[in-house]
């Protein structure tokens, strides 16, 4: 048996369509032996482990506005596709009205890196772990998708259905994710748990969007995402309820925290614990509500 101690990515051609209805009619004649290829920090890697063999590559990147990142104070902010991390985290209508998305773009890897991430790519991957997904389920984000009928938008809340599963069918293409203008004096943040502070995939990650809702009892609203905890990106609604339904203190937010840890649903594995992973899944939620409630008094 041959050991490769330099392992690298196996054959593969690479196909570079002119136009989306291109890639999307090649892709749905090649269901098993095509991907789609953005930045390819993922699917590389993946090829190079063994993982993924695919037979075609499909270059989507440059096609119909996936370089596009636009912002429109009454229709919100579209990314494409192929638009970069950096990019989004050096845009300063990112900065001004999402800047939970850029603290979340900010967290992923190293900068070098982040020259070929994609926020998209982040999302197609489907993994529990993906730092931006959070940000973008709290943000209400929506996907444009080009099929083999046309484009579609897809809401992200019911795009995921397992580790590395999407609702997405053979010759869909993700060209965008687009997200409304956020609430009138929202605050956010993301609390990411790693082995080490740079360029390790999450153990816990915890989103919290919050925002004033004068219909609401405690006239407070609370998106709180969990990443790393559950089979795909967990929405912790019971704690979500809790906030809007008493007063925000140090008591609720407490009970919130340890109710989403409770919606948690890790795993053990080599990284991390179970019972370690539901732990931190209260503290770090019980941290980050605390961070934005302090935004928010402000």
């Amino acid at each position: 048996m041959t050991t490769h101690t330099h392992p690298t990515l196996p054959e593969f051609d690479y196909i570079q369509p002119k136009t989306l209805a291109e890639a999307s009619q090649f892709l749905a004649q090649h269901p098993d032996e095509a991907r789609p290829f953005l930045g390819g920090t993922d699917v590389f890697v993946r090829m190079r482990d063994g993982f993924l063999t695919p037979k075609f590559l499909v270059d989507v990147k440059n096609l119909d506005g996936t370089n596009d990142l636009r912002f429109d104070p009454q229709a919100g902010l579209t990314l494409g596709a192929a638009v970069n991390m950096n990019r989004v985290i050096a845009s300063p209508d990112v900065q001004e009205h999402y800047p939970l998305l850029a603290e979340a773009c900010r967290l992923v890897a190293s900068y070098q890196l982040r020259t070929r991430a994609t926020v998209v790519g982040n999302i197609c991957n489907a993994s529990p772990a993906g730092d931006t997904i959070g940000a973008c389920l709290a943000l209400d984000g929506v996907l444009h998708v080009h099929g083999t009928g046309g484009l579609r938008r897809e809401p992200l809340a019911t795009f995921f259905l397992g580790p590395g599963k999407t609702t997405l069918k053979p010759g869909d293409i993700v060209t965008a994710v687009s997200f409304p203008v956020p609430p009138k004096g929202c605050a956010g943040a993301y609390l990411k748990l790693g082995r080490n502070k740079l360029s390790d995939l999450s153990l816990v990650g915890v989103t919290v969007l919050g925002s004033p809702d004068p219909g609401l009892p405690s006239r407070f609203r609370f998106r709180i995402v969990l990443a790393s905890v559950a089979p795909v990106p967990l929405v912790a609604a019971q704690a979500e309820a809790v906030l809007a339904e008493r007063a925000v203190a140090p008591e609720s937010i407490r009970q919130a925290a340890q109710l989403a840890s409770e919606a948690s649903t890790p795993i053990d594995d080599v990284r991390a614990s179970a019972r370690y992973r539901k732990l931190m899944v209260r503290n770090l939620t019980e941290m980050a509500l605390t961070e934005v409630w302090k935004k928010l008094q402000k």
